[in-house]
């Protein structure tokens, strides 16, 4: 029986001092005010089995209880109410007793009406006798409950520079290749949806955003819903629909254009932040919507937890080795490298062989702690962003996490996210919160200390200066940044971990270090090693950033 009280929208009322106040023993007809005193007070609580209860013989043996509460709810959800209040009691009247009623709405305000109740046989055969009208405040004899809505014209996206990227019907902008790659469509709802936009007032032939900024700002797009909410034929209320003010968003033209030409028409992905705000100024492709290993740029969150753990510092050093095997899997250096030395040498040259062993010393729990302040295992500020992932269950043994604390095992991130990691690094172990929104306060989540992001720059800085990153580098700028190059697949046991085959490659970086306008993350699927795919596009979009910031 519960399963009912779940199904659609049934408001849960708040009428305890109204059970309390209206019962008086040994006045006239008791039984009746008593028997809908409960049942109102059901109603309350969203107990649709108690209320049917109350039905009287005849009623149920015309209605299931299954009909009855989907037709409750469907009134609900219609009338789109979000409570009831008993103002008033009178009667019995001819069977009936009254109730006036306080019913607050999403879409029409506060309604006020009287819901009749009639009451049939009396001491143990009494019963609420259901009609039409019983099922919502308001309603008369044979009337049913529906409602006509319009959505207003959806309101204008405005990029950061305030040029349209999608106004009117048609969602015109005058500049398409760049509203092409941001905005996104509008569908039908979609059936999954249907119950939260019919809840909202939307009517069943409205078009939402599916994906985009469309998507993502759609409440913010769509206005107020108008129309008229009816009793039959009667008006019970009506409001306009209001169109919504201009969205203005994060998005910067050029920026954008620079994203989409450092992708090159191939399948990849690029973001693009402000670090002090959040705010991201281009997404392009596979931005937000693809997730992938994030391979060797997972060594910045493996490294924040060891400096922050005081288990290394920037000067432990490694032996050198092409190998190491952790748990009993072995994992390769990209290409076979011999590499170790200091810390700072061996996350510049991106060595495996130090860094795998390196996550099996910080813990399991301390891993996924630091991996989690940067925002993995967390559902995205953004609406539609796929989440990153760090399954805690992927790290019980060395063998499964040994490969998580280099981007590959069953972690999962997507370029926006990776991007937030290098900017909490940029914007001195504060991870920035996302947003498309212009203008909205700036949220921050405390990562690590200033300290430890400035060892990382530091060691992001090696990348780009004599490691795995020199193709990022801006003559007279000093970038930091990180490669990634992750396996695709992976076996058991002896792994291909550090071979350039079947790999996606990855990279995010910003410049100038110290003091960044603009933290850049690329990844391209299947496209071999970070430096050579992904490297040259942030670059690009970096020194795109410096000439027009």
């Amino acid at each position: 029986m519960r399963r009912l009280t779940r199904r659609g929208s049934l408001v849960v009322l708040a009428a305890a001092s109204f059970a309390a106040g209206v019962i008086v023993a040994d006045r006239p007809n008791h039984d009746a005010q008593h028997l809908v005193t409960r049942y109102v007070t059901a109603w309350t609580h969203g107990r649709v089995a108690a209320m049917y209860a109350m039905l009287d013989q005849g009623s149920k043996a015309r209605v299931s209880e299954r009909r009855f509460a989907d037709e409750l709810n469907g009134d609900s959800a219609t009338a789109t109410a979000t409570s009831l209040r008993v103002l008033k009691m009178t009667g019995p009247h001819d069977g009936t007793i009254a109730l006036r009623m306080l019913i607050e709405t999403r879409l029409w305000g506060r309604l006020r009406e009287t819901l009749e109740v009639p009451v049939t046989g009396s001491g143990s055969s009494i019963g609420v006798h259901l009609t039409p009208s019983l099922l919502f405040p308001g309603l008369r004899g044979s009337e049913r409950l529906n409602r006509h809505t319009v959505l207003p014209t959806r309101a204008t996206l405005l990029a950061s520079d305030g040029t349209p990227l999608a106004e009117g019907p048609d969602r015109y902008s005058p500049i398409p290749a760049v509203a092409g790659q941001i905005v996104g469509t509008l569908e039908s709802i979609p059936k999954a949806d249907a119950a939260h936009y019919t809840a909202m007032g939307y009517p069943p032939d409205a078009k939402v955003g599916s994906d985009g900024l469309e998507h993502i700002f759609q409440t913010r797009l769509a206005g107020q819903v108008g129309g008229k909410l009816l009793a039959g034929h009667r008006v019970l209320a009506s409001v306009k629909p209001v169109k919504a003010k201009p969205v203005r968003t994060t998005i910067n033209p050029g920026m954008e254009t620079a994203a989409v030409q450092s992708l090159a028409g191939q399948y990849a992905g690029i973001a693009v932040m402000n670090p002090h705000t959040g705010g991201l100024e281009a997404l392009a492709g596979i931005a937000f919507s693809a997730l992938q290993p994030p391979g060797s740029t997972m060594k910045i969150v493996t490294s924040v937890a060891a400096l922050q753990a005081h288990l290394v510092t920037l000067d432990t050093t490694f032996p050198d080795a092409t190998e190491s095997t952790v748990g009993g899997y072995t994992l390769q250096n990209a290409g076979g490298e011999d590499c170790g030395g200091t810390l700072i040498n061996a996350f510049a040259v991106s060595c495996n062989s130090v860094f795998a062993p390196l996550g099996v010393k910080v813990g399991a729990k301390r891993f996924l702690a630091t991996a989690e302040r940067f925002g993995f295992n967390h559902r995205s500020s953004i609406a539609g962003a796929l989440e990153p992932t760090v399954p805690p269950s992927s790290l019980h043994n060395d063998a499964e996490l040994g490969p998580s604390a280099i981007g590959q095992g069953l972690v999962q991130a997507t370029p926006l996210q990776m991007t937030d990691v290098a900017a909490t690094i940029a914007d001195r172990g504060r991870r920035p919160i996302p947003t498309l929104l212009a203008g909205a306060k700036p949220r921050f989540v405390r990562v690590t200390t200033p300290q430890v992001a400035s060892e990382l720059q530091q060691m992001m800085e090696a990348v780009v200066s004599y490691g795995t990153g020199t193709t990022a580098q801006i003559p007279g700028v000093t970038v930091a940044g990180k490669t990634g190059t992750s396996q695709i697949a992976n076996g058991t046991g002896s792994s291909t971990v550090g071979s350039l085959q079947n790999t996606d490659a990855w990279f995010v970086g910003y410049a100038p270090a110290g003091s960044p306008d603009v933290v850049a993350g690329s990844l391209f699927p299947n496209a071999g090693s970070g430096a050579d795919a992904a490297a040259p596009s942030v670059r690009d979009v970096i020194e795109y950033a410096l000439a027009h910031h």
